[in-house]
């Protein structure tokens, strides 16, 4: 039996219902597995004597754990919905949270995060942001924006409550803490708010231009690579910075105290930079949001690395840019490709992304081990002006299409 458009609209959830009981969600999961060893890498290595190297870099194994199986999530997503995928990853969280804290020793520590980067791949900002083009197709736009005002929030609130758990409870009961707020709280969310979807069974393709002839309809296919290739590299230099950029500050002879109070300001400017485009999102093409966002993250890193008396101001840019570029990433492909096969669209965009987010934190060491703390920033500098021009043959591409 058919539905109609107006039928299945009028079948849709209340926004006001969804948004919020996934931002809870994305927060929680955010804090029980990427900013994690924020908080819990050393007391773990001091306490196991594993090599903080590895404990660290087993969250880099996650996350491309998490890439290799995003294709496959938003196959899923696209073919039941978001709910039992996102059932899925609180599971699986879960399981890698408790396999954390039972670990006797390093390789299974290392399993238990790629159980971790499962939960990952169904449960972070990819598979929300195609749960909500699932649910509510081009009128996601505006919903994805304010879910990335609550998922802003995972490190501000999932710090201090790692620390506290840590004081508590050790770190191994840290993480059965997590363990059990998936179980509770997350699992709890996803089986009461979400709704359950019907099964689509049609076969995901890329989308195919109006025009069937001619370089035309070649130019779907240069957008998504344009588009991979621009999320992957901010994705990158996004991760080596908050990696690395405590590092970078203290090289300029900035004491820790006043390097963390620096960086501090960069979770406040993604937000704020989040919330202006949440009111004024409505009034462009998703693309102009790109542009702001990769544009802010090269006159960041440009103003850092050109030694501007002002830091604050420099990590004010950087951290709109890379607020920005988290909407942009998850608009963008919606407008551009449409609601049908917004999923395994997003699933196949994700895979580069966190393969890259795996390798980050090793190319940044490399790079300072290599060329100094300014070396460095001056390397990350030319990639981003490079992705500057790279959203610049995108926005062509995306004009011509809309010509």
């Amino acid at each position: 039996m058919s539905v109609t458009a107006d039928e299945a609209q009028a079948e849709r959830p209340p926004a006001r219902l969804i948004v919020p009981a996934l931002g809870i969600t994305q927060i929680l999961a955010w804090g029980s597995s990427y900013y994690l060893p924020a908080v819990l890498a050393r007391p773990i290595a001091a306490d196991t004597g594993w090599p903080l190297t590895w404990v660290i870099g087993a969250l880099s194994l996650g996350l491309l754990m998490a890439g290799l199986a995003s294709p496959f999530v938003g196959r899923q997503i696209h073919r039941h919905g978001g709910r039992p995928v996102l059932i899925a990853s609180a599971l699986l969280l879960a399981a890698g949270q408790l396999g954390l804290a039972a670990a006797p020793n390093l390789p299974v520590f290392i399993a238990a995060w790629l159980v971790t980067g499962l939960g990952m791949s169904a449960g972070l900002y990819d598979a929300a942001f195609s749960t909500l083009g699932r649910i509510y197709g081009q009128e996601a736009r505006q919903h994805i924006t304010t879910l990335t005002l609550f998922g802003g929030f995972a490190s501000t609130v999932c710090w201090p409550l790692s620390a506290f758990f840590l004081q508590t409870l050790g770190w191994r009961g840290a993480c059965v803490a997590y363990a059990a707020i998936q179980l509770v709280v997350c699992l709890g969310i996803y089986l009461l708010a979400l709704p359950r979807e019907q099964r689509n069974g049609a076969t995901e393709t890329m989308p195919a231009a109006e025009k069937s002839t001619g370089r035309e309809s070649a130019l779907p296919l240069t957008i998504f690579i344009l588009l991979a290739a621009t999320i992957t590299i901010a994705s990158m230099l996004s991760t080596v910075m908050s990696v690395h950029l405590l590092t970078i500050l203290q090289a300029r002879d900035i004491t820790l105290a006043a390097a963390v109070a620096l960086g501090a300001l960069v979770g406040p400017s993604q937000v704020g930079a989040r919330f202006i485009e949440m009111l004024v999102g409505k009034y462009h093409h998703p693309i102009w949001t790109k542009v702001a966002s990769v544009s802010f993250l090269a006159i960041g890193l440009g103003l850092l690395w050109g030694h501007l008396p002002v830091i604050a101001l420099t990590l004010v840019f950087y951290g709109a840019g890379i607020g920005l570029e988290s909407i942009a990433r998850a608009t963008l492909p919606l407008v551009l490709f449409g609601a049908k096969n917004y999923a395994p669209i997003m699933g196949r965009l994700a895979r580069p992304s966190l393969i890259a987010q795996a390798a980050a934190p090793l190319i940044g060491a490399e790079l300072i081990v290599r060329f100094g703390a300014d070396g460095a920033l001056a390397t990350l500098v030319a990639v981003a002006w490079v992705n500057v021009l790279l959203v610049g043959c995108l926005f062509a591409a995306t004009s011509r299409i809309a010509k």
